[in-house]
């Protein structure tokens, strides 16, 4: 039995850890907590329960309109991992000054980075969009096609990346990537990339954009992007979507090419 003495001198040790963690805090309750209990309450999944709300705050074939609603629901609502609006900024800045015409995807997850990407895409470009999770690419697949865009421009492929990206020049008849977004499982990054690398699908001044690597983080694909000499890189640092406090960013690399 611990005594009142005892208890209350580790009084201000706790409120320490409580305000200096108090953003995890809310990042668990938002993430974990809520979504445990309306998974209950309401039968649906997280992203069944997205879907529903995009599909009634949003105008079908207006892709900003169905940003704009996910938007609402993860900071509103509850917590879902997309890459956001503040982070999504500078995705959309990339797109827009590079013009990419072959765009591969890694973690559609229900869709919102896949609209965000497509919608900043030159005429002709086209969006190949990896899940392995068929629940949450049956909600991309119908995100996707509600924001108004066909297969032409978007395809869905459902099949983990590893299994997928070793098969991108046979099946896919693709050459070079001209973009890849990484935001799937951080453990993927490094194996995906050195798969696409051997791949032969990079190509000078191919970028690389991959979402969450100082949280959750991905520490092995930072150490090997800065030992690898294969790339020119940068991070952009942010927070956390839809959240405060929780250092977060993105890692920018153009590849140069084995030299």
């Amino acid at each position: 039995m611990v005594s009142p003495a005892i208890a209350l001198a580790f009084l201000p040790l706790l409120l320490t850890l409580i305000i200096r963690y108090r953003y995890f805090f809310v990042l668990l309750y938002r993430a974990v907590l809520v979504r445990i209990w309306k998974d209950c309450v309401t039968g649906l999944s997280r992203e069944e329960r997205a879907f529903q709300y995009v599909l009634t705050h949003s105008t079908p074939g207006d892709p900003d309109s169905i940003l704009d609603a996910f938007d609402v629901w993860c900071s509103k609502v509850e917590f879902i991992s997309n890459i956001g609006p503040k982070k999504g900024k500078i995705l959309d800045r990339l797109l827009l000054e590079h013009s990419p015409l072959t765009v591969l995807e890694l973690g559609s997850h229900c869709g919102y980075s896949t609209v965000r990407i497509a919608r900043s895409l030159p005429l002709g470009a086209r969006l190949y969009s990896i899940e392995m999770d068929q629940r949450n690419a049956a909600i991309a697949e119908k995100i996707i096609r509600l924001a108004g865009f066909d297969d032409d421009t978007v395809e869905l492929i459902v099949n983990p990346s590893d299994e997928v990206i070793p098969r991108l020049r046979s099946d896919y008849n693709l050459d070079r990537l001209d973009f890849v977004f990484m935001d799937h499982w951080k453990k993927c990054y490094l194996p995906d990339l050195q798969m696409l690398e051997g791949s032969g699908l990079l190509g000078k001044g191919s970028i690389i954009l991959a979402d969450n690597v100082l949280f959750p983080g991905a520490p092995k694909f930072l150490r090997y992007i800065r030992k690898s000499g294969l790339y020119e890189w940068k991070i952009h640092r942010a927070t956390l979507e839809y959240s405060k406090g929780i250092r977060d960013g993105m890692a920018e690399l153009v590849y140069q090419g084995i030299k």
